[in-house]
C-alpha cells in the first residue's frame, strides 16, 4: 500500500501524522510512504530523517493525495484536503465529525473511508488513540489555567499552590476519565486544591484510591456542580462522550456567580465544548473573557507541545496503521475495536453517535463494508 502524510494545516498545527520510526516499521512491512516536504518540521524531524527510513519526500500535498492509498493524518482534513479525497482512499486521522457538519458532508461526498482515531475501541472499551492526546490536554490544562489566572493575563492574581498561610487555589474538574485524572494528577502535584465531578461510582472509587484522599470526589448533579464551580478558581472541562458532542454542563447563568478572574479550561472544546458560552480559540489568541470569567477554549492543546504530542500519538496509532496498510477492508471486519473508527465509508455514516448527532441515516458498519 501507497501511505500519504501531507503537513498539516490547520492554524497552529505542528504535528504530523507519522514519526520517522513510524515510517521504518511501515516500510520494513513492506509498503510505501509519502511525506509532504517539510511536514515533519514541526517536531524537528527533517525530510532528511525521513528519507533515511526509506519514505518518499514529494513536493506538495496534491501529490500525496494523488498518489496514496491511505492518507494518515493528525487533525480532521480541512476542506482543501476533504475534498481532493477519493472513493478508494482511506482517511486514518482525528475527525470529531459530531460538531463538524461540513466535514461530514464533505467525506461523505468524496466516496472515502474515513476511520476516527477517536472512536476505536480497545477490549476494556477504553479509546486508545483518544487516551495520549487526552493525557496531553489534561496536564496542558493545569498548566495553561494556572499561567492564565495570573493578573497580567486577566485572572485573580492566584498562585495555584499557594504559600505557607495562604491557600493554594480551588480546582473543579469535571469529568474523570484519562483527561479529568491527568489533571488532577498535574493540580495535585502543583498543589491545588482539587474536585473531581464524575457520574460513574466505580470511576469515583478508582479515582479516591488512586489520589490517596489528595483529591475531593462528587458526584455529579446539576445543584453541586454550580456550588462547586462558584467556589473554583480554575475549572476545567473534561466532558467526553465518544463520538458526540459535549454536553453542555456549565449554562451561561452560573457565569454571574463565578469568581471573577477564574479561570475555565474547556477541554472538550473539539466535542463543541461543556459551556454554553465555551467558542474555540488558537494558540496565538487563547483567551476570551465572558461575566468575568476567563475562558481559554483552544481546540488543538496538544499542538502546543507538538513532539511529545506526536511521539505519543504515534505509539498508539502505529499498529492499526499497520492492520490497515497491510488488509484494510479484513481489518475492519475481522478488529471489532478497529471498526467502531469506522465513521464515514461510501457516503454513509457509520457512527451512530455521529449519525445521531448530525441528523443523517446510521448505516452499520458491517452492513457499509459489505455494500
Amino acid at each position: 500500500m501507497i501511505i500519504g502524510v501531507p503537513t498539516e494545516i490547520k492554524v497552529h498545527e505542528k504535528r504530523v501524522g507519522l514519526v520517522p520510526n513510524s515510517v521504518s516499521e511501515l516500510v520494513r512491512a513492506g509498503h510505501n510512504v509519502l511525506i509532504q516536504a517539510g511536514a515533519g518540521a514541526g517536531i524537528s524531524a527533517s525530510d532528511a530523517d525521513y528519507a533515511a527510513v526509506g519514505a518518499k519526500i514529494v513536493p506538495d500535498a496534491a501529490t500525496v493525495f494523488a498518489d496514496a492509498d491511505m492518507i494518515v493524518k493528525v487533525k480532521e482534513p480541512q476542506k482543501s484536503e476533504y475534498s481532493q479525497l477519493s472513493a478508494n482512499q482511506i482517511l486514518f486521522t482525528y475527525l470529531h465529525l459530531a460538531a463538524d457538519e461540513q466535514q461530514a458532508v464533505g467525506l461523505m461526498s468524496s466516496g472515502c473511508t474515513a476511520i476516527a482515531y477517536e472512536t476505536i475501541t480497545d477490549a476494556q472499551g477504553g479509546l486508545p488513540l483518544l487516551a495520549p492526546m487526552s493525557e496531553v490536554a489534561g496536564r496542558l490544562s493545569v498548566i495553561e489555567g494556572a499561567a492564565h489566572l495570573s493578573a497580567h493575563q486577566g485572572g485573580r492574581g492566584v498562585l495555584i499552590s499557594g504559600v505557607p498561610g495562604v491557600d493554594p487555589a480551588d480546582i473543579v474538574i469535571i469529568g474523570g476519565g484519562v483527561v479529568g485524572t491527568n489533571a488532577a494528577k498535574m493540580a495535585v502535584g502543583m498543589g491545588a486544591k482539587v474536585m473531581i465531578f464524575d457520574r460513574s461510582l466505580p470511576r469515583l472509587r478508582y479515582l479516591d484510591d488512586l489520589f490517596g484522599g489528595a483529591v475531593t470526589t462528587r458526584y455529579s448533579t446539576a445543584e453541586t456542580l454550580r456550588k462547586a464551580i462558584c467556589r473554583a478558581d480554575m475549572v476545567v472541562g473534561a466532558v467526553l462522550i465518544p463520538g458526540a458532542s459535549a454536553p453542555k454542563l456549565i449554562q451561561r447563568s452560573m457565569l454571574a456567580d463565578m469568581k471573577t478572574g477564574s479561570v475555565l479550561v474547556d477541554v472538550a472544546i473539539d466535542q463543541g465544548g461543556c459551556a454554553e458560552t465555551s467558542r474555540p480559540t488558537t494558540h496565538e489568541d487563547p483567551t476570551y473573557v465572558i461575566d468575568g470569567v476567563v475562558h481559554y477554549c483552544v481546540a488543538n492543546m496538544p499542538g502546543g507541545v507538538a513532539r511529545t504530542a506526536t511521539m505519543a500519538l504515534n505509539n498508539a496509532t502505529l499498529p492499526y496503521a499497520l492492520a490497515l496498510a497491510d488488509d484494510p477492508i479484513s481489518s475492519l471486519f475481522r478488529d471489532k475495536n478497529l471498526q467502531n473508527g469506522l465513521n464515514v465509508h461510501k457516503g454513509k455514516v457509520t457512527y451512530k453517535a455521529v449519525a445521531d448527532a448530525l441528523g443523517y441515516q446510521y448505516v452499520a458498519a458491517d452492513e457499509a463494508l459489505k455494500a
